[in-house]
């Protein structure tokens, strides 16, 4: 498995290059692609999330960090947020120590709704209500068990669609403009 920032993993193998030569139409015929990224902190959770998507064949591209080595989260925060808000990903995740960090990075790119959850309830909601992109988890605070449980319902629900919540989010979106 290939676990260089920016790696691709499609449940199958795929070199790099490989990767790189998808054209833009390929990404929206393909299957979901989760973005995945974390820090320090987060990085044995992250890696834990990439063991269940490969064991459910989910695609996905993982930016890093690799290792438990001390690194800032913004930077992982803004890749991950980049490739969800330029739809080279369908959806992101996020872990640090306690996800927090992470969200308000997140938050701050142009078209990402990140959110940070420690309940199943919570995932399931912010996905069908608010059409969460990003789902940011907090490795310090949420055992792996729940995380991965956390995981599995925010990328099985969808957004509802019910017109008050795509309202809702049409005033969310006015704001990243005013």
């Amino acid at each position: 498995m290939i676990t260089a920032l920016g790696a691709e993993h499609d449940g199958r193998t795929m070199s790099a290059e490989a990767s790189r030569t998808k054209s833009s139409e390929d990404l929206k015929t393909a299957a979901p692609r989760i973005a995945l990224g974390a820090d320090h902190g987060g990085y044995p959770l992250k890696e834990a999330i990439k063991a269940m998507l490969d064991k459910q064949g989910t695609a996905y591209r993982d930016f890093g960090t690799d290792s438990t080595i001390g690194v800032d989260y913004i930077p992982y925060a803004k890749l991950v947020g980049e490739a969800v808000a330029a739809g080279e990903c369908s959806l992101g995740i996020l872990c640090c120590g306690t996800g927090l960090g992470m969200s308000i990075a997140a938050n701050k790119i142009c078209g990402i709704r990140a959110a940070c959850c420690a309940d199943w309830f919570s995932a399931k909601m912010t996905r069908e209500h608010n059409d969460a992109n990003v789902l940011c988890l907090g490795a310090r605070v949420t055992g792996e068990d729940a995380a991965l449980t956390l995981v599995d319902v925010f990328l099985r629900t969808p957004f509802s669609g019910d017109e008050r919540h795509a309202r809702r989010i049409a005033q969310i979106t006015a704001l990243e403009q005013a």
